[in-house]
């Protein structure tokens, strides 16, 4: 069971779509993605990344995420 720090920290919404176990986990793998990318984000407009670094580790997630797609669905 999360508690509840961590539910705040790492929220996951529930999969509506058609349940596969292959959508069902590229779904939690697109949740992560996005919550990592918005960390990201907030780190560089708060000044804790720069730009350029903010660019490259979501670049990094998204060829992640791709990698990810391509495994379940191929």
């Amino acid at each position: 069971m999360m508690s509840a720090t961590t539910k705040c920290l790492f929220p996951q919404s529930r999969y509506y779509g058609t349940f596969t176990p292959e959508n069902l986990m590229f779904n939690a793998n697109l949740q992560e993605f996005s919550h990592r990318v918005s960390i990201i984000c907030s780190l560089e407009a708060g000044g804790k990344i720069s730009p350029k670094e903010a660019y490259l580790q979501i670049a990094e997630l998204w060829q992640q995420l791709e990698i990810s797609q391509r495994n379940l669905f191929t």
